[in-house]
């Protein structure tokens, strides 16, 4: 792949700014694959989005197991409608900001409250990265970097370099040697010159039974092995600046392997998710063991599929996930044509993405934590010139059973 100094990816992420970020051209919308052994994946530049992944299920059949459109225009048209923010990356700041203010260095900062009648600022504002037009700096058959230059998008201090990569590859594993698909994410982000958050995320959507079910709630299982804690949010989903334990809320206890269904069941009458909501919508701590490191690329998520005997394995330097579990979905969303395809003459399979059809899964750090300065994450959100850049890195690796 060719590479370029940080002064000419400034440069290529510029040309961004010459197009307005609520207009998209050709090339936004022009899908780039990238291909391994046996994963396939699809990225667009608007929102830096994941368009599909294909990997193999137990009978060695490729099936998407992203959640998305057939074609990049339809994603322009999501944003104006649905705004799902499927497969995107989402910032400056991902999840919610209280009031939509925060304050650093004795200075506040108010950006778009964009959410419950102005209750909060939700992934970045009213134009996010989702909605922006990235640039394509390099690219080969298995992976793609795009670069966005932010020059104080929606209020937020100060000017941000984004450059995000996507790779796919296979590596053997088990004692028989087959090779194991890879799907990597690297979002690296640069403060120019001034502090200021950054929390980005991957907003990518999974359905590990390729929609060959009507919905994921009795087919998959969630692991979180080392979220043991929960962050506890009000009827809006912001936090109260307390945490709650997990092994005290069964319905968001995966320390053991559990079914979705049986989770969603035990979250009723909680509001975990907001307030009359019954589901999972909840930013969960990743406490890793000590000896291993806070920010250490360790698996932390694991969820399969017992109707295709996928199983993803998300590791990441995070120490938060979001997961959402698609409550707002309502069946009005088709899944892609090539979907509905692959599952002519499955029994029970569905042509669209219903209720409790999917999940989310967002690697980031606390949700508005920079308004939670007693948790002691400041130094994972708030960058400046002086500090190290902010990176997000995740790998998400397949296998069947």
């Amino acid at each position: 792949m060719k590479t370029f100094s940080l002064a000419s990816v400034a440069v290529l992420a510029t040309s961004v700014l010459a197009q307005n970020a609520t207009s998209t051209s050709s090339a936004q919308l022009t899908e780039y694959t990238l291909q391994a052994e046996n994963i396939t994946a699809v990225i667009l530049p608007y929102g830096a989005r994941l368009v599909s992944l294909l990997v193999p299920d137990r009978n060695g059949v490729a099936q998407d197991v992203a959640v998305g459109y057939d074609n990049g225009s339809q994603y322009p048209v999501d944003t104006a409608t649905n705004h799902t923010y499927f497969g995107a990356v989402v910032g400056r700041y991902a999840n919610r900001i209280k009031n939509g203010t925060f304050t650093i260095g004795g200075n506040t900062f108010r950006v778009p409250a964009n959410e419950h009648n102005g209750t909060n600022t939700l992934h970045g504002g009213t134009i996010g990265y989702d909605q922006r037009n990235w640039t394509v700096a390099a690219v080969n058959g298995s992976a793609i970097t795009l670069t966005l230059l932010d020059t104080g998008f929606e209020n937020f201090p100060g000017t941000v370099l984004t450059t995000a990569t996507f790779a796919v590859s296979a590596y053997p594993s088990g004692p028989q040697g087959q090779m194991r698909p890879r799907f990597t994410t690297r979002l690296v982000s640069v403060a120019l010159d001034q502090p200021t958050p950054i929390m980005l995320s991957n907003h990518i959507y999974w359905n590990l039974n390729a929609f060959q079910a009507e919905n994921i709630l009795n087919d998959t299982y969630y692991w979180m092995p080392y979220s043991d804690r929960y962050i506890q949010t009000d009827g809006n989903l912001i936090p109260n600046g307390t945490f709650g334990m997990t092994a005290d809320n069964p319905g968001l206890n995966f320390q053991s392997p559990k079914l979705v269904g049986t989770a969603v069941d035990q979250t009723a009458g909680h509001d975990y998710c907001g307030t009359n909501c019954t589901g999972i919508d909840n930013a969960f701590c990743v406490d890793r063991p000590v000896e291993v490191g806070q920010t250490s690329l360790v698996p932390v998520f694991h969820a399969w599929s017992e109707t295709t005997g996928i199983q993803m394995d998300v590791s990441t330097n995070q120490i938060g996930l979001q997961i959402f579990t698609c409550m707002s979905q309502d069946g009005s969303i088709p899944i892609k044509q090539a979907q509905r395809q692959r599952n002519q003459g499955v029994q029970g399979a569905t042509q669209h993405i219903n209720k409790f059809g999917c999940f989310a899964l967002e690697p980031q750090v606390y949700i508005d934590g920079i308004n939670n300065p007693q948790w002691g994450v400041n130094g994972y959100e708030i960058f400046s010139p002086t500090t190290g850049p902010s990176v997000n890195h995740a790998t998400y690796d397949f296998s069947s059973f």
